[in-house]
């Protein structure tokens, strides 16, 4: 007998995403839905404005990736307008852009991801100096480790267990049996995920220096960028400098280490070995370091298999809405995308509650509609996109630098490279990225003073002609993966955009030949230990750092109220 359980909402994500699956008497997953409930509206909305104006609006896509749409609109307006930056103005995005990675990755790991490995009640028991000499197995600098530190952290913590709320870090499903930390284990990663709360705030100020604010940085605009008094001012460059080495010895301290910790602990736990998804990996070239050096370059892998890349044809990526709640259900370009929404509701249904009985409920209509989000596919196939992309098909590549920090980390975590293509390989490509990003940051930024010693420009010039029809693109990566934005521009203002998003490359519904996205195909074939506490669905999900805001997004013109929600703040 088959059983349906759906988690709704998937917490510590942006936005809301619900996930359902049927599990059958043994509570394997036989199939799974991933839907968004929120409808993006933004590309209607930029639609008839001045195109300058468009990167200052899809920025508001969303309030963590501010800066990643923001860059994506206005880049995407220089591609149709055949605009090319001065280096001043490209060097200082990729500055911009390494500290949204920095603080994205830091805080996925620690404040989003880690009670998933984490079982902060095992830490309250830890003995404090083993858990000290503990840290020393994963690095010969520990961050905020020393017994002191440690017993600190653990009285803190009790006292919130003391008061009955655990505050931060309650509803979680604590002594579950995939939990593989020891108590000591588990103290060190509590410790980093307080500093974390820090750390965060330093690369946020980093990203503020040359955007004045964060989020929604204000500083980018078509043709170049606008902080021209900062870029001229030692001390600003200054600032930016010493922020980027304490973030980045927190993610070579802590941030890495723990992922060795975390690597070697889960080693053999099934539930976050061999799921890689779909094993279609895409991604993009992104991180401009120099006049002609990128940190990371395009390509796609089909299959999984490492020993061939292929090159990226734009003219083959399409989203179609067979399940999704839209009208135009034909897969189309993003050149040519429709969003005329089609809402058709959800339907009466059995499901499995928190406390393990059999409830009527509302459910997917799997049959037909379930989803605000698109199924955008790459030459009919579903891709699978993100670090874990970017990174496998960069080392397949021969990426120098990815080839390097790749081995290193499966050399430390005596794991081999079949292990990258899971939900260990997920979070582990992450954290190697970051890593790798906040190496190369560096090299931009000396490259960045080094040419304002003899070039000080930072804006290009150019004309609209609004007698003339415009097309372009930004194509790219951020943290969570492949991004594009797709503009025409007829009469002097924007005729039509699209935004595929990396969450909805993942969190794709089925297509038409009823093929889902990585978030489903992932969850095939998982045995759920406890159909009360799915802590393994989570786990899976927030691998890949979903962000359905991005995915979609709803507003009502007219000032109606779409929806009304009670919060019990005694819960």
């Amino acid at each position: 007998m088959t059983k349906r359980i759906i988690v709704d909402p998937i917490t510590r994500i942006e936005g809301h995403l619900r996930v359902e699956v049927i599990v059958d008497e043994n509570n394997v997953v036989k199939e799974a839905y991933s839907g968004s409930t929120l409808w993006r509206g933004i590309e209607t909305i930029v639609k008839g404005r001045d195109p300058r104006d468009a990167g200052f609006l899809t920025q508001r896509i969303c309030g963590v990736c501010t800066f990643s749409h923001y860059k994506a609109g206005i880049v995407a307006v220089e591609d149709a307008l055949g605009i090319t930056p001065p280096l001043n103005a490209i060097l200082t995005r990729t500055l911009m852009n390494s500290a949204l990675f920095l603080h994205d990755h830091i805080v996925h790991f620690y404040q989003l991801h880690a009670l998933d490995w984490v079982d902060i009640v095992s830490a309250l028991s830890a003995d404090v100096k083993k858990a000290s000499d503990e840290a020393f197995k994963y690095t010969e600098v520990p961050f905020a480790t020393g017994a002191d530190k440690l017993l600190e952290v653990q009285k803190k913590v009790k006292a919130f267990v003391d008061k009955g709320n655990l505050g931060p870090f309650a509803n979680a499903y604590y002594g579950h049996p995939t939990y593989r930390l020891s108590p000591e284990q588990n103290l060190i990663a509590l410790s980093h995920y307080l500093e974390c709360l820090r750390v965060q705030r330093i690369i946020a100020q980093a990203m503020a220096i040359f955007g004045a604010k964060q989020p929604h940085p204000q500083s980018l605009t078509v043709g170049g960028v606008t902080c021209v008094m900062d870029l001229l001012s030692p001390a600003r460059l200054g600032e930016y400098l010493e922020k980027l080495k304490e973030v980045a010895d927190f993610v070579n301290r802590a941030y890495y280490p723990d992922l060795i910790m975390a690597g070697k602990a889960y080693a053999n736990e099934a539930s976050v070995i061999n799921d890689v998804g779909v094993p279609n990996l895409l991604t993009y070239k992104e991180f401009q370091l120099g006049a002609n050096e990128w940190l990371f370059e395009s390509g796609y892998i089909k299959n999984g298999d490492l020993s061939k890349v292929y090159e990226v044809d734009e003219a083959l990526i399409t989203e179609e809405a067979t399940h999704s709640w839209y009208k135009n259900d034909k897969p189309l370009h993003p050149y040519d995308g429709e969003t005329e929404p089609n809402y058709t509701g959800l339907v009466d249904a059995d499901t499995i509650d928190g406390k393990g009985n059999l409830v009527h409920s509302k459910a997917f209509d799997t049959q037909g509609k379930y989803s605000w989000i698109k199924a955008p596919r790459y030459n009919g196939e579903p891709m699978q996109v993100g670090p874990l992309a970017n990174i496998a098909v960069n080392y397949a590549k021969g990426n120098k630098r990815v080839v390097a920090a790749v081995d290193q980390f499966l050399k430390d975590s005596n794991l081999p490279i079949s292990a990258v293509l899971s939900t260990l390989g997920r979070t582990a490509t992450r954290c190697v990225e970051a890593k790798i990003i906040a190496e190369a940051t560096f090299e931009a930024f000396n490259n960045l003073v080094e040419n304002l010693k003899i070039d000080e420009s930072t804006c290009a010039k150019y004309q609209i002609d609004p007698n003339k029809s415009y097309k372009g693109r930004y194509i790219g990566n951020v943290p969570r993966g492949m991004l594009s934005h797709w503009c025409r521009i007829e009469n002097g203002v924007i005729a039509n955009w699209q935004a595929v998003v990396p969450s909805t490359w993942n969190a794709s519904p089925k297509d038409a030949k009823g093929v889902g996205g990585s978030y489903e195909q992932c969850l095939i074939g998982l045995k759920i230990a406890d159909v009360k506490q799915p802590l393994e669905i989570i786990r899976k999900i927030h691998s890949y750092d979903p962000c359905i805001a991005c995915a979609v997004h709803v507003m009502d013109t007219k000032g109606n109220n779409l929806s009304e929600y009670k919060i019990n703040l005694n819960s």
